[in-house]
């Protein structure tokens, strides 16, 4: 039996892989419009990483991981997320000691094991962002501009933005007491689930996706009414800061994110699509998540969306893209012809132009009909007359128009057209 890609992989070719460099050029413009330079950490890591960073009640530890003894006895888990390792690179190369805050996105595989469906696989790609060493609510409403302007530059429109805070440690302790008795009150209504959270992390629970449960935390306490007055004040100064930049967004007392690393500011931009909808973008500050890695307290916040469900509503937004295409297809009829076509070819290659020739020594009107199916914007053919006159038929494959071209013009013609 033929091998087959493993369950929840898919490999990348052709039409897609266009769309995702469009994609990935968009991401790595608006970084460099905001000054936030790449990171590019290994596929694995120390498991002990993810067990401290990401949380041993969360189902990313308990159920999704892909963990492994490697020939050092080391305990290995291929990245089930990246901001814990962005932090331990963050940690490992002192980057506190240069200019702050530290800005930094990635564009990296990621791998969990769960039930693939639209837009996630078990090998996903995700893009984030991550600034270090700013502890005001500007660095957040920084964040999420980011997110804001690539989803714009997307053309994907059909998000909104949903912003809550969960306080700080205190406020946080303070809620879980308030949530943990309302909880308690509807455990006989509640799946097994939120009943075995409810004990564990009870804020974990409003971030069931049980349709049941979440129609029991319509009336569920929030977050925001047991903030301090710091945390009161960090989240007015968002609001008005987003407010100010025209980037609108609605208060959602159910946005609590599923990692245990977040303090204060929570966000996510929700999709309303007909292939997809849910959460494309999400992300928070997370003040406390260097010191549990091993730090002295470094205040953080970040993003991350998968790169598979940015695609799908990327595609939906935009019907009918116009890929690019080859800018030129030169065949030939003959030996010295195939000769001269290979060297026009390599010489518009060295001066960046997308040129291509026959390999396979078909007849010129099978060359023609692969020019078409490439999808090349112009097409020749050299034979003896083209050898002799320096010239070229050049057929314009949109419209069928042909131009009289001499080989040393042809660089002119294509720069022209």
């Amino acid at each position: 039996m033929a091998i087959k890609a493993l369950k929840g992989t898919k490999d990348i070719f052709g039409d897609e892989v266009k769309n995702l460099e469009k994609i990935e050029n968009i991401i790595r413009e608006v970084c460099k419009n905001f000054g936030v330079g790449e990171i590019r950490t290994p596929i694995f890591e120390l498991t002990h990483l993810f067990q401290r960073g990401v949380g041993n009640t969360t189902d990313i530890v308990q159920k999704e991981m892909y963990s492994f003894i490697d020939k050092g006895e080391n305990n290995i888990t291929l990245k089930p997320e990246s901001t814990a390792a962005v932090v331990r690179a963050y940690l490992e190369h002192n980057m506190g000691e240069n200019a702050q805050p530290t800005k930094l996105y990635y564009l990296s595989p990621t791998f969990r094991y769960e039930r693939p469906e639209a837009g996630r696989l078990r090998q996903f790609h995700q893009f984030g962002v991550e600034i270090f060493g700013a502890s005001s609510a500007i660095a957040d409403a920084e964040v999420i501009s980011i997110a804001y302007t690539m989803l714009k530059r997307l053309n994907i429109n059909n998000v909104s933005l949903h912003i809550n805070s969960l306080g700080g440690p205190q406020c946080r302790a303070k809620y879980n007491e308030v949530l943990k008795e309302y909880l308690a009150s509807k455990k006989d209504l509640l799946c097994p689930l939120c009943n075995e959270r409810r004990i564990k992390n009870p804020l974990r629970v409003l971030d069931c996706k049980n349709p049941d449960c979440q129609k029991l935390f319509v009336d569920a306490p929030r977050t925001i009414d047991s903030l301090d007055k710091e945390c009161k004040d960090h989240f007015e100064l968002l609001k008005d800061l987003l407010t100010k930049m025209d980037i609108p967004y609605i208060v959602d007392s159910q946005i609590v994110r599923g990692l245990d690393y977040y303090t204060k500011t929570v966000f996510e931009f929700i999709l309303e699509g007909k292939n997809y909808s849910g959460t494309v973008c999400g992300g928070g500050r997370y003040d406390r998540l260097v010191e549990e890695i091993g730090s002295k307290p470094v205040p953080a916040v970040g993003f991350g969306t998968g790169i598979e469900r940015l695609l799908i509503a990327y595609l939906e937004e935009n019907k009918n893209l116009e890929l690019d295409k080859r800018d030129i297809f030169i065949g030939y009829r003959g030996n010295l012809a195939l000769e001269k076509a290979v060297v026009l070819v390599n010489n518009l290659r060295e001066k960046k132009f997308n040129a291509d020739t026959d390999l396979l020594g078909r007849s010129v009107k099978a060359q023609m009909k692969y020019a078409n199916k490439i999808g090349v914007k112009f097409a020749a053919i050299i034979g003896d007359t083209e050898l002799e006159t320096q010239m070229l038929s050049i057929k314009n494959m949109a419209t069928s128009e042909e131009s009289k071209v001499s080989f040393v013009d042809l660089e002119a013609f294509l720069l022209n057209n």
